[in-house]
């Protein structure tokens, strides 16, 4: 879910519909293995979204914009570590 600085992040950018991923990605590293690049995510999301039909029946989803965004599970994808990952603080440039 965007917290407040990364909800207005998303305004400033014209996307008030971002995901806190899309506006600042969180890194992840196991502290059993050192891993900082393979993880396995398990989010859960509520969205709104916008279904258009064609007269065939075909859909095409536009306007998909995320209300609430959580992380559920985060797992190594080297060691399989669950309880061993943390979020690295971010490096800005």
């Amino acid at each position: 879910m965007l917290r407040g600085e990364h909800r207005a992040l998303a305004r400033q950018a014209g996307c008030p519909w971002l995901s806190l991923a899309t506006v600042l990605p969180i890194r992840y590293r196991c502290i059993s293995c050192g891993n900082l690049t393979r993880f396995d995510v398990t989010t859960t999301s509520t969205r709104r979204a916008f279904h258009h039909y064609s007269v065939g029946g075909e859909l095409v989803v536009e306007e998909d914009h995320v209300i609430a965004e959580t992380v559920d599970e985060v797992l190594c994808r080297w060691c399989a570590a669950g309880g061993t990952v943390e979020e690295v603080e971010h490096q800005t440039s």
